[in-house]
């Protein structure tokens, strides 16, 4: 798999070195509306100037979106957040279309990547609380020789190992090109099969270090546990359950997004012309990368999460007991990872991107939360950084 496709299975973290590529964030912001009580004097005319000079300035939110599309390329992006009382805002910028310049839709679908990875994590820690799978058990437990290979034995490997990264199983998503990504159905045991060619990055437990291929173990798990595919337990256990009315699996073989969508655009090389991805095969992404959602949608996942309406306490706390993740203050718990603010504090979230498509985003402990979509996954440093910066002021402006 050529460089920046290897980068489209990937998580937020591409920007931690090592073997993996630098991840661009995309990030959601958030303007809180003032409003203003009628007062029994007008304002002194300082104020006044003061107010309408406000008003004439641009949304900072929607700055850094329009910063993304005219300073960084992307052909669109959109953003949705979420303050403390509730209060939804939505932005957008560019155009969903560079064929026809047609508008980007408000909120609309995007693939989102790794964030499916919360998902997947979420399912498991459920099963986990109902005492039908345990956090410190083996693969072999549930899939008893499935996984071995060159310093590789399932026997090892912990099922907390898979959901946080440090089970030392190598990536499958490198091996894998850009036309085979985009148009070949692959079944989970195929992914799982390519990365087994390949000798282990590391020792279970030894180090954290990002890898697809634990996702994919995880979801075969949930399947052997429960009996039922991993997308009709997501959508029970999760998208029905709090909601989530633009959030989807696609099913094998499903190219297109259902409903109004910005197109998403790769490019591989680098340099090279974009090109339209908005229909492809997103089976390499699995339980690792698949589902279909929208900003409002994250948002709503992250906060139900956050507040306790998706896993017990227990579970919620293993959840959120994280480990170092490379630079900048990242860190990883099982399926959920914690950032820090300007302000102070954290968010907590994921992010993701696949061909075509990049989010990044997450909630804060009190009810904010924000994400953002763009529609091309940004290559350089300078977008990498807008993209922090977006979410930094969204969460704390």
């Amino acid at each position: 798999m050529r460089a920046q496709t290897r980068q489209c299975l990937r998580s937020s973290t591409r920007q931690q070195g090592g073997r993996r590529r630098r991840a661009v964030s995309a990030a959601a912001a958030v303007t809180i509306g003032v409003m203003t009580l009628g007062a029994l004097a007008p304002p002194a005319a300082s104020d006044s100037a003061a107010s309408a000079a406000a008003a004439a300035r641009p949304d900072a939110i929607q700055q850094a979106l329009n910063t993304l599309v005219r300073d960084d390329g992307m052909p669109a992006a959109l953003a949705s957040v979420q303050d403390r009382n509730g209060r939804i805002h939505t932005y957008t910028s560019g155009v969903g279309d560079l064929t026809t310049g047609s508008k980007v839709p408000r909120d609309g679908q995007v693939r989102i990547g790794s964030n499916t990875k919360a998902f997947t994590a979420v399912v498991v820690l459920q099963l986990v609380g109902e005492g039908k799978i345990g956090l410190d058990a083996t693969v072999d437990t549930y899939l008893p020789g499935l996984v071995r290979g060159k310093g590789i034995d399932g026997r090892r490997i912990t099922v907390r190992q898979l959901l946080q990264h440090t089970s030392g199983l190598p990536e499958y998503g490198i091996h894998v090109d850009d036309d085979e990504i985009r148009n070949r159905y692959f079944e989970p045991r195929e992914l799982l099969d390519i990365a087994l060619r390949y000798k282990a990055d590391a020792a279970p437990g030894a180090t954290w270090g990002y890898s697809n291929t634990n996702y994919v173990l995880a979801g075969l798990i949930v399947q052997k546990v429960t009996g039922r595919p991993l997308a009709e337990e997501m959508d029970r256990r999760i998208i029905k359950r709090i909601g989530l009315r633009h959030t989807y699996f696609p099913a094998p073989g499903e190219m297109t997004i259902r409903e109004p969508h910005p197109h998403g655009y790769h490019r591989n090389p680098a340099n090279t012309p974009l090109r339209d991805f908005t229909e492809m095969d997103p089976s390499a992404g699995w339980a690792a990368g698949q589902l279909i959602s929208t900003n409002s949608d994250l948002n709503r996942f992250f906060t139900a999460l956050l507040a306790g309406r998706l896993l017990p306490a227990a579970q919620l706390a293993e959840m959120r007991t994280t480990v170092p993740a490379g630079t900048s203050g990242l860190r990883y718990g099982l399926g959920l990872m914690s950032r820090p603010l300007s302000c102070g504090g954290v968010y907590w979230g994921h992010g993701g991107d696949i061909a075509g498509y990049e989010t990044r985003g997450g909630a804060t402990d009190d009810g904010r939360a924000a994400n953002v979509a763009v529609t091309n996954i940004p290559t350089d440093e300078a977008a990498t950084q807008h993209v922090k910066d977006a979410v930094d002021r969204a969460l704390c402006g």
